[in-house]
């Protein structure tokens, strides 16, 4: 039992903490020292200590980190998260304006919509979900319409409100930050750790929003700024800027630094203004958010398959450096249009390290005139791949190469035909299926079967040719941290571990896993072992005469053929040179080779196995010097039938093979 006066006390405790919380968190303006504030939440927290009970939902003690989460939880949003377009300069501003006016008409008239000017907040965005007043989930944005569950991080912010001034259910979006200031003082003690330091404030605060232990979060000085009402069961106010008043009200963290622009011409000089003075904050700014002010014209422009119509992006001049231009590259997308991005010497723009830019097309590299070995000038606009704005020609040396566009591309399959596409500055693959292709080989070489690099799955890899990143397979290894955070559902922790991986990869890779991942015709994984144990080297089988490869058990002269037919054409040749220069290729031939109870002996696996794996039994056979094929011919000495045998057992009937029971095949291997 707790005494009345107790509960009294407890509530009238919380009630003047909350709101000093308030005061110094979100108004910044404090009533009472801050040890004065200490001794509340002292007695508070004793209260809470002897009288487990009394611990309110929303009070302070909950927002101190918990145990840390086994992995986060997806969540679905309740209403579509979007993302603004992009404009950045006073003419793709006055576009919008027209557009705005122009869809507007047919129901308005000659509408004058009026826009507020809201600072861009370069952070994490954040959903909070409020039932009754209390805080129910916080998620990120996710791929729009289902996020991760980081209410167990986001709690740990004093600027989030636990429980709010109403009982009213809200779901409201904002943004997560992190000052520069405090940045430094995370990176002293990151470095003092000996762990890498945060690029900037944004992956910052990304990073520690996406940690499972809570306790990271809470130590981070995260803060936010909220800055739209998506859903509320109380009445939408009729504007943005009563929108925002409403949020402080329930309170929420706003930014004071709103402005209502009659004009886009007003909207344009707000922009200005903060361009100038954008780092004199504390946080990251990367523009400035337009809206339309009235709703019922919001309502009616309504929205793109991806974005607002009402609203726009307006950002501030992105951050330029200079860099090297190595090699150009062609990218077949996924409906056969060829893109050239540059690959570029490693450079760090924007906060991230880049290695790559789109070159869009054929006539964008003559307008630019940018060739091999250029010093360009990088721009990088938002979370998109970086754009080469600029050549500095008067820093050639006379050994740069020019491009020329072909006219055939290896790439796009059949004869490699491209054509022009008809009035676009594009070209294509004539065989429409090159992008297919193209993506179930790359997967392949990525794949558990050949290179086995964790956290490369076919998702990632498709995403990764989309955007122009990866278009052969030495393209994995040059990668960068800021290349992949182009990409959606990457921060700065997952970047950095993908990347860890592909350079753990690379550290050493077994001859037959990377002759697997090469995907030459007619060469599964069985030839591609059977290679490897035949041949120190992959200059060796580059060399080697399809006469030698017939010498080999379980290699016919169809193989043969197609293996030195490969390995002599002159991309394949090229891709090989290059991929040696990132990845350190095992030999596992081995000088005992031919020793064992099974040397000499080609097996067939057909059926289901009871007591062994496929794979265990293939392991099993090589190790005692045997040889597995994957099809049954004259040179096959036994024929292992499991359960549900096929046709390999048929086959291995009809040739005179002998054909053993897993049993039999068992005591083969004990003796």
């Amino acid at each position: 039992m707790i005494p009345a006066a107790l509960r009294t006390r407890y509530r009238k405790l919380l009630e003047e903490i909350n709101r000093h919380r308030h005061l110094y968190y979100v108004q910044d303006t404090p009533e009472i020292e801050d040890s004065a504030y200490d001794e509340l939440e002292k007695e508070l927290f004793a209260l809470e200590e002897k009288y487990p009970g009394l611990i309110a939902p929303d009070s302070p003690s909950r927002r101190v980190g918990g145990l840390p989460l086994p992995q986060f939880k997806k969540v679905r949003h309740a209403v579509p998260q979007w993302s603004f377009n992009d404009a950045f300069s006073a003419d793709e501003m006055r576009e919008f304006d027209v557009r705005v006016k122009r869809f507007l008409k047919s129901e308005f008239g000659d509408a004058t919509p009026t826009y507020t000017c809201e600072l861009k907040i370069d952070g994490l965005k954040i959903v909070l979900t409020y039932e009754k007043g209390l805080l129910k989930t916080a998620a990120t944005r996710g791929d729009g319409t289902m996020g991760e569950d980081v209410t167990h991080n986001v709690r740990t912010i004093p600027t989030v409100p636990l429980r709010l001034s109403r009982e009213v259910d809200v779901i409201v979006e904002g943004e997560v930050w992190m000052s520069e200031q405090t940045l430094e003082a995370v990176n002293r003690a990151r470095s003092e750790a000996g762990e890498p330091l945060f690029a900037n404030p944004r992956n910052a605060a990304a990073g520690s929003i996406r940690q499972l232990d809570p306790k990271i979060a809470a130590s981070r000085g995260l803060d936010t700024f909220m800055y739209d009402v998506a859903q509320t069961s109380e009445r939408l106010p009729a504007t943005q800027l009563e929108e925002l008043v409403y949020m402080r009200e329930l309170g929420f963290k706003v930014n004071p630094h709103v402005r209502l622009a009659k004009t886009i011409e007003e909207a344009s000089l707000y922009w200005e203004e903060w361009k100038k003075k954008n780092k004199t904050q504390g946080y990251w700014l990367d523009g400035v958010v337009v809206k339309v002010n009235e709703r019922k014209f919001q309502e009616t422009l309504g929205y793109t398959g991806k974005a607002p119509r009402f609203a726009v992006a307006f950002k501030f001049p992105a951050e330029q450096v200079t860099t090297v231009v190595e090699d150009i590259v062609l990218q077949v997308g996924r409906t056969g249009v060829l893109t050239p991005v540059a690959h570029l010497r490693p450079v760090v723009v924007a906060g991230s390290t880049v290695s790559r830019a789109t070159l869009h097309n054929e006539d964008e590299i003559k307008r630019l005139d940018v060739r091999v070995g250029d010093t360009v000038i990088l721009q990088k606009a938002g979370d998109v791949i970086p754009d080469i704005v600029q050549v500095l020609p008067d820093l050639r040396s006379g050994k740069e190469k020019s491009f020329k566009w072909p006219t055939r591309v290896a790439e796009c399959g059949g004869d490699g035909t491209i054509e022009r596409v008809p009035g676009e500055a594009a070209w294509r693959c004539v065989a429409r299926d090159s992008f297919a292709v193209k993506r179930r080989v790359l997967r392949h070489f990525t794949s558990k079967a050949a290179l086995n690099i964790e956290g490369l799955g076919p998702s990632r890899v498709d995403a990764l040719m989309e955007k122009g990143l990866v278009a052969a397979f030495d393209d994995f290894f040059t990668l960068e941290e800021g290349d992949l955070l182009t990409l959606e559902g990457f921060a700065e922790v997952s970047a950095k571990k993908l990347i860890a991986s592909i350079k753990k990869v690379a550290k050493g890779v077994p001859l037959s896993r990377l002759i697997t991942g090469l995907s030459i015709p007619q060469v599964g994984e069985e030839t591609a072992i059977l290679l490897a144990e035949n041949f120190r080297t992959i200059d060796d089988i580059t060399e080697a005469s399809a006469e030698r490869l017939i010498e080999i058990n379980g290699i016919g002269e169809v193989v043969a053929e197609g293996i030195v037919g490969w390995f002599k054409n002159r991309e394949n040749k090229k891709l090989v040179e290059r991929l040696k220069k990132y990845i350190r290729i095992i030999s596992e031939k081995s000088s005992g080779k031919g020793r064992g109870t099974l040397a000499g002996k080609t097996f067939v696996l057909t059926g289901t196995l009871s007591r062994l794996s496929r794979d265990e039994a293939k392991e099993k056979i090589r190790a005692q010097g045997g040889t597995v094929s994957s099809s049954v011919s004259k040179n096959t000495d036994y024929v292992v039938a499991g359960e549900e045998a096929g046709s390999k057992l048929a086959k291995a009937e009809e040739l005179g093979v002998r054909v053993i029971t897993e049993e039999e095949f068992l005591k083969m291997l004990e003796s």
